[in-house]
């Protein structure tokens, strides 16, 4: 069994968010895959899935909150002043 890795994890002094990034999760093999390591972590800070994909953007899956990459680099996000 492949050893499972989330592919970004970002912290700063007030909080932590997982990152796991696919091209695309269309596809339900993909989906799960890129889904469980994600899952696999025990903690409850914001788990997050960015793909290419417009369908499913948007949605929540166990916790897990899936977003277009695109849109998301052009959220307007608070500056940390940590």
């Amino acid at each position: 069994m492949a050893e499972k890795n989330v592919d970004f994890v970002a912290r700063s002094q007030q909080a932590v968010v997982y990152d796991q990034i696919a091209p695309s999760v269309l596809d339900e093999n993909a989906l799960r895959r890129e889904r469980a390591p994600l899952k696999a972590i025990p903690d409850h800070h914001p788990k997050v899935l960015l793909t290419l994909d417009t369908i499913g953007s948007g949605s929540t899956y166990e916790g897990i909150a899936e977003k277009n990459l695109v849109e998301w680099l052009l959220e307007e996000r608070e500056p940390d002043h940590s």
